[in-house]
């Protein structure tokens, strides 16, 4: 069953004393387009995340986004940038002599102006970190590639409802093209018998003229291809592949023969049934954009 671009998925878990969280967004695009932001000490999940991700999803612009939360506070260490508190309360005194001001600064003033107190993370597994970002990234994905189906699942019903359309106005062409050639040898039969009255028609003369009309109006080869590429395309909708492009491709083709047979027949009521084709082709090729 074909996948929408469209997706979301979102996994929370408490695991080892971190609470992880992944969120996956996704929309169209033409290729795999990977964005993702997590805290800057875990940095090094960035491509490991990219490349899970890349094996689960073939299409589509999708931003990622993990937040990890240690809940044990052994885990990070506080030091006192000596430098920079120093130099505060050089200053804070410089001001105080200068001002006459009272002296109400302490260690906890001190302590607020920023980067005197530098929270340092212990050193972490790289390894247990990536398994448990894994392990709720793929309860995330899971979500997301479900919301694909189901939006994928309506894509699928439309398309194959708007090809049943086109194979109906193609049966109806067939039907209706033999019909033209008939129709253009009685009027050049009547066309001729008023232009010489009574005298013998040159039969082989109109048979030799109905002839180049109808090889000029066939549309046979082109039904059948139109036939041959609607049977691929719902191929298709079934592949548990990406077949997104795949599509788009086809469905060109498929508006090529349609235009082919619109150029071909000068007929008004097969000339309608190109317009309505091509207005499903259209509606096709919008909207197989969205699928993966």
């Amino acid at each position: 069953m074909v996948k929408s671009m469209t997706g979301f998925g979102r996994a929370v878990k408490e695991l080892n004393g971190y609470i992880i969280s992944v969120e996956l967004k996704s929309v169209n695009h033409r290729y795999f387009d990977f964005y993702s932001r997590c805290p800057r000490q875990y940095g090094f999940l960035e491509e490991k995340i990219k490349s899970y991700i890349g094996s689960r999803v073939a299409r589509g612009k999708v931003e990622c986004y993990i937040n990890i939360e240690a809940l044990n506070t052994e885990a990070c260490d506080v030091a006192v940038n000596h430098t920079l508190a120093s130099a505060y309360v050089k200053a804070l005194k410089e001001l105080q002599e200068t001002y006459d001001l009272r002296e109400d600064y302490g260690a906890l003033s001190i302590g607020k102006f920023q980067d005197v107190l530098v929270v340092r993370k212990s050193e972490e597994d790289e390894d247990a970190i990536w398994n448990m970002v894994k392990e709720v990234a793929e309860e995330a994905v899971e979500k997301f590639i479900e919301m694909r189906l189901i939006e994928g699942k309506k894509m699928y019903e439309d398309v194959y409802s708007r090809t049943q359309i086109i194979l109906d106005n193609v049966a109806y062409i067939e039907e209706r093209s033999p019909e033209t050639v008939k129709e253009y040898n009685d009027k050049l039969v009547e066309r001729v018998h008023e232009l010489i009255g009574d005298v013998s028609l040159d039969e082989a003369r109109i048979i030799q003229e109905v002839a180049i009309y109808a090889d000029k109006v066939a549309v046979a080869e082109e039904t059948v291809r139109l036939r041959s590429h609607i049977e691929q395309l719902r191929d298709f909708l079934e592949s548990e592949e990406a077949v997104g492009r795949k599509m788009d491709f086809l469905v060109q083709e498929i508006n090529r023969e349609a235009n082919t047979i619109g150029s071909k027949c000068s007929d008004v009521d097969i000339a309608k049934r190109v317009v309505d084709m091509k207005a499903e082709i259209e509606k096709i090729r919008e909207q197989i954009q969205n699928i993966e």
